[in-house]
């Protein structure tokens, strides 16, 4: 297995008392050594579902879990949908580890940060509390926090927002994982500080060869950093593709809308923005057809009635670069040939 992490046609269901939500439909997802693949998509189309996925942390009985996951760890491999919960444990934070969304209320507030790191270490190494603590001050000033000593017997309050996202990193990565998950890894940060958290994952990714799985839904992010992108929306990829694919030749009507929505430098002040119109559909009541169809403008170049009666297949002329659309591709290369240009200027 050459790569670190393989998701083959996950689909996650969650019951409700007003239905089935189809959170999750069909992902399929590669992320190899050094490796960063970004999962892109508007809130609610189930990217963060995904990563959770990844790491065996849904309630099995409350979720309906299919497919496979496959996490290799040096020799051998796991499949987090079928294993036993405590293969799962021992995977979790050491083999496949994961930066969550939110800093602010991810730390304990009553314990100091060198003992919330060290007890990351000591899951996965029981008894050994002095090389937790070394590791902690070691992963504080990998991540660039001055005088690891001193701030280890600080509590969180004491550090910023930016610093504290540090502490997150560092702690993920405690026990040297093969796969980051990285969650909104810059949300609520301002410019100057997600700029230099961009640069930590990318220089730590670059030491340590980690595969990183990024979930966001920040374009200029995944312009950045990202070298594959999957593009999501209500529950399944719509593209899939490197990121200069899906940057200036995406192939799916969704992935152009986002495009078309990013505010660009040199545009005339006056110029509106294009937002997608309407909103996405309930994970409840899905339709039958095409999942963006009600919001998609070019739902007139297709065959017939297909966009409303039947799903698209992923499907594209290289496996490098696919997309769900029942508008034949070469007349979608002809249609969004300005509309890509407009969206680049």
């Amino acid at each position: 297995m050459k790569n670190l992490l393989e998701i083959r046609d996950l689909k996650v269901t969650f019951p409700t008392d007003d239905g089935l939500v189809q959170a999750v439909d069909g992902v399929s997802i590669e992320v190899a050594p050094g490796e960063t693949v970004a999962i892109v998509g508007e809130s609610g189309s189930g990217k963060t579902v995904t990563s959770l996925s990844v790491l065996g942390l849904h309630n099995r009985k409350l979720t309906q879990i299919s497919g496979s996951i496959i996490v290799k760890d040096k020799d051998e491999s796991l499949d987090i949908v079928s294993a036993p919960l405590d293969k799962i444990r021992g995977y979790r934070g050491r083999v496949v580890s994961m930066i969550f969304q939110d800093p602010m209320s991810s730390l304990h507030p009553y314990y100091k940060i060198g003992s919330q790191l060290a007890e990351a270490y000591l899951v996965h190494h029981p008894g050994q509390k002095e090389a937790a603590n070394n590791k902690a001050l070691e992963m504080l000033s990998l991540v660039g926090i001055s005088e690891p000593k001193v701030r280890a017997k600080e509590y969180p309050h004491q550090f910023s927002g930016g610093m504290r996202q540090r502490v997150m990193i560092a702690m993920a990565l405690m026990n040297d994982p093969a796969v980051l998950i990285a969650d909104e890894p810059t949300t609520a940060l301002d410019v100057t500080v997600q700029a230099q958290i961009l640069q930590l994952l990318k220089d730590l990714q670059q030491k340590l060869n980690m595969g990183i799985l990024l979930i966001t839904h920040d374009l200029g992010i995944v312009a950045q950093v990202a070298d594959r992108v999957s593009v999501m929306y209500a529950g399944r990829i719509v593209e899939q593709g490197g990121v200069d694919d899906i940057f200036y030749n995406p192939h799916a009507p969704y992935t152009l809308g986002l495009l078309k929505s990013v505010p660009r430098i040199g545009r005339a002040g006056s110029e509106r923005l294009k937002a997608i119109p309407g909103q996405p559909p309930s994970l409840i009541n899905l339709p039958t057809g095409c999942a963006f169809a009600p919001r998609c403008e070019y739902i007139s170049l297709a065959p017939g009635d297909s966009c409303q009666t039947l799903k698209p297949d992923l499907l594209g002329l290289a496996d490098s670069h696919r997309s769900r659309c029942h508008v034949p591709e070469g007349m979608r290369d002809k249609s969004f040939a300005a509309e890509i240009k407009g969206a680049r200027t």
